[in-house]
């Protein structure tokens, strides 16, 4: 048993639920952590692999503080941040074991960051285009990753052959993790299965205007800043200190590099590293006001121009609930201030898998069409209306097999021998395809085969798929209250005898390390006398060990000895 932790589990003992709660959050404790008493909890934590875990979350001022204190300098007004870490004692001095954990660490003197200037009109101007660009691009990732999940890496980014996907259709790579970084602070994706995936927060977003898509972004950016770049207002230290905000961290560098991108690419840094009007006031901490970016913005329009050739042109960017829906029924070919869609055959079944139907969409592009509604267009929703449901997948209540019909024998046929469809094992049954493979599985492989595949319930009825459904909202992780448990197991184990507590497990300590101990022994008559043992065993409350002054074997009553103290060999 450590002698250093002695003092450590002292002050947990006395400490407020607040307070362990705070400390075992901040370490990264876990509750279902093997600990039985405040004296094991004092252990781990100065255990050198638990310190220098948490070297790298201290900020710059933190890690200074820390190294003038184990200099014998006062910590300043660090002093109270570090001791709640456990890693002062509460006068200010160090604990023992941080001496080895610092040993040829240092932090680079910083000179004082004044708050960046602010933008002149042009610079600001860029930033706003900036700022819009990032909100479209980043609906575009969305929509993608509604349709198909990107595939995680082991590293937790997404493959580079899906970078390439994304740069052939306009989006830059290059910021695509900055992009996805920016989404799962505000949580519009989440991590799930190796996947990255959209949220159900991201239907809301996606049709929300580009002034509340920005205020989301930048309200979540700010809330999930790093401890060393937030200010004690709630905003940020000026961007240009962030390099150096946890100077014990390898990874930051990486990752101050991704923030002060995303922070550009939001438009609250502008090219020249001069500051927005807008970004100014989300600095200091205050309410994000997206007014002043909004007056630079182009104007939104609520109406398009569909062709004789089943394209339809915006004369402007497309009001973001108006494109997010035509663009499910529509491709989109190009974006840019103008941008076109294309209707296809492909894009209209889409459409109709989703939920929508022949009146909801000639509804919804006379409502926001210039020119009505030309005929090739009419022609190709009412064609892809009378198609949607030709092929039928159910399952057989007897078999419990897949059954795949069609008023199309053709298509049954057609299915029957094709090679893409191999894989569901189909096998004729009468007029129909039966399969062993799940309904699910053999409804999408259709869809993707261009077969005009409808799933039918037990009901008859024609369910809305999703192919990718948003996941389901989960209990967060582990936090403070989950501590809860662990602390009171903790203060469960704290008997009334702190000091007899400690020396047990110092006595058993010792016995197993067979160290040497000075023991203090009290005597029947009230004097003390002190021996030098080899502590060899304990038990049954007593303590056995070889006297080195008189050689011989000596067997001590636990509760005589006043104190023990391990020799230094």
């Amino acid at each position: 048993m450590s002698t250093h932790a002695r003092p450590l589990a002292d002050w947990l003992a006395a400490s407020s639920d607040d307070a362990l709660r705070h400390l075992l959050s901040s370490r990264g404790v876990r509750p279902d952590v093997a600990w039985q008493d405040f004296f094991d909890a004092a252990e781990a934590l100065l255990d050198a692999s638990a310190l220098t875990k948490l070297l790298p979350s201290l900020t710059a001022a933190e890690a200074a503080a820390l190294l003038r204190a184990t200099d014998g300098e006062d910590a300043g007004r660090e002093r109270d941040a570090l001791t709640a870490l456990a890693l002062l004692r509460p006068d200010g001095t160090p604990y023992a074991p941080l001496a080895s954990v610092l040993a040829g660490r240092s932090v680079a003197e910083v000179d004082e960051v004044a708050a960046p200037g602010p933008a002149a009109e042009t610079a600001a101007a860029h930033a706003a285009e900036r700022a819009f660009t990032t909100v479209a691009v980043l609906a575009d990732v969305l929509l993608v990753a509604r349709e198909t999940p990107f595939a995680l890496l082991a590293g937790g980014s997404i493959s580079a052959g899906e970078k390439r996907q994304l740069a052939d259709s306009g989006i830059s790579a290059d910021i695509v993790d900055t992009l996805l970084s920016i989404a799962l602070d505000a949580g519009l994706a989440v991590t799930a299965d190796r996947r990255l995936r959209t949220t159900a927060s991201a239907e809301t977003w996606l049709r929300s205007s580009v002034a509340d898509r920005w205020t989301v972004l930048v309200t979540s950016f700010r809330a999930a800043l790093p401890r060393g770049v937030r200010a004690p207002s709630g905003g940020w230290i000026p961007p240009e200190a962030w390099p150096l905000a946890h100077p014990w961290d390898p990874s930051w560098p990486e990752h101050s590099r991704l923030l002060r991108e995303a922070a550009r690419l939001l438009g609250l840094v502008a090219e020249d590293g001069t500051e927005p009007e807008w970004a100014a006031s989300v600095r200091r901490g205050e309410d994000v006001d997206p007014a002043a970016l909004v007056r630079l913005l182009p104007a939104e329009v609520d109406r398009i121009f569909l062709q004789n050739d089943l394209t339809a042109i915006a004369p402007g960017p497309l009001e973001p609930a108006l494109d997010v829906r035509l663009r499910a029924i529509a491709a989109r070919e190009s974006a840019a201030q103008a941008s076109s869609y294309r209707f296809t055959a492909e894009s209209m079944a889409h459409a109709f898998v989703a939920g929508e139907t022949e009146e909801s969409i000639l509804e919804f592009l006379k409502g926001i069409s210039l020119t009505g509604i030309p005929q090739p267009l009419s022609y190709l929703v009412a064609q892809t209306s009378q198609r949607h449901g030709l092929v039928r997948v159910s399952t057989d209540d007897e078999t419990g097999r897949t059954r795949i019909e069609s008023t199309d024998l053709h298509l049954i046929q057609a299915m029957a021998v094709d090679q893409s469809l191999r894989p569901l094992a189909l096998a004729k049954h009468a007029e129909s395809l039966t399969t062993r493979v799940g309904r699910e599985t053999v409804y999408w492989a259709l869809t993707d085969a261009r077969y005009p595949a409808t799933l039918v319930g037990a009901d008859g009825a024609i369910p809305v798929r999703e192919r990718h459904p948003a996941p389901p909202v989960t209990a967060a992780p582990a936090d403070d209250r989950d501590l809860n448990g662990l602390i009171t197991r903790l203060r469960d184990h704290q008997g009334p005898d702190a000091d007899a507590a400690w020396l047990d497990r110092e006595l058993e300590a010792a016995v197993r390390a067979k160290a040497v101990l000075q023991v203090t022994v009290g005597m029947p008559d009230g004097s003390t006398r002190e021996l030098l043992l080899e502590a060899t065993g304990i038990g049954g409350g007593r303590l056995r060990g070889r006297d080195r002054a008189a050689d011989v074997e000596r067997t001590l009553p636990v509760s005589s000895i006043l104190a023990a103290s391990i020799v230094a060999p």
